[in-house]
């Protein structure tokens, strides 16, 4: 039984990649103080505007360039370790790669991620500026001896993609994103992480972006769908403890993993 205190850093990420790299800063400072062993960003914290565009491209970044080194060198500072949200330089001519970086309170580079399913719905087209994450990564690391699993926004759609994570033996889930404000919005990115929560018996961290454009709603829940903190739309930060005896306790009242009868297969 192993426990690991997580902060989730609600904030509007803005066009400045200088600017979001001292937000985080400010926050792991004070996640650090509160006692987090790993502080989580939102998606696009290395650089956002409204439009998914050719601004985009032009400021993402290559894993070894600025904005990851700084990250490194806030984790080394503060001893807190970081997954944040950065667009990240493609190969390809005209996109970017949306991608989590994972790294250690030494500054160790411990994970990448790059989001598999891009956000082709509700008006967007992510997939135009985009070059969308391999479907076989299976992006879990560990951490004090707690295993985390890694997916961005519009995974969570997905249901699949938590339950490749659950089999995998990860024992929390953290999602940043970038959830759009509209109609629903807000009932929709709740009751899904809520789904994933309880159908997996699985900890669940969803870190959005605050207003204008996000909706905010960053949350902590436990392996049985109850949320043990939360924020509104404001900008903040919220502190909690991930604790695997809950997991234990709560697969024991209901083991629906190990009963499951199916497998998930790579489309």
């Amino acid at each position: 039984m192993t426990s690991l205190t997580i902060a989730a850093a609600q904030f509007a990420p803005v066009d400045d990649p200088a600017t979001n790299l001292e937000t985080v800063r400010s926050a792991a400072e004070d996640a650090a103080a509160r006692g987090a062993d790993l502080l989580v960003t939102p998606e696009y914290t290395s650089y956002f505007t409204a439009d998914i565009d050719d601004r985009f491209v032009a400021a993402a970044q290559a894993l070894d360039g600025p904005f990851v080194r700084g990250l490194q060198q806030v984790a080394r500072d503060t001893h807190v370790a970081l997954v944040v949200g950065v667009a990240e330089a493609s190969e390809q001519p005209e996109r970017f790669r949306n991608a989590l970086v994972a790294i250690g309170p030494d500054g160790a580079v411990l994970h990448v991620y790059r989001k598999v399913h891009l956000y082709d719905a509700f008006g967007s087209r992510e997939s135009d500026r985009i070059e969308p994450g391999a479907p076989s990564q299976l992006p879990v690391f560990e951490l004090g001896g707690v295993r985390i699993g890694l997916e961005t926004c519009y995974d969570l759609r997905f249901p699949e993609v938590t339950r490749r994570l659950a089999a995998a033996s990860a024992d929390v889930v953290v999602l940043p994103a970038e959830w759009v404000r509209g109609p629903g919005k807000e009932h929709h990115w709740r009751t899904l992480l809520t789904a994933r929560a309880i159908e997996n018996t699985i900890w669940v961290v969803g870190v959005g972006q605050a207003p204008p454009v996000g909706i905010g709603g960053s949350v902590v829940l436990d392996p049985a769908g109850v949320a043990t903190a939360a924020l509104g739309a404001s900008p903040g930060l919220l502190v909690a403890t991930v604790d695997t005896a809950v997991t234990d306790e709560v697969r024991r009242v209901n083991p629906s993993l190990a009963l499951r009868r199916y497998d998930v297969t790579e489309r």
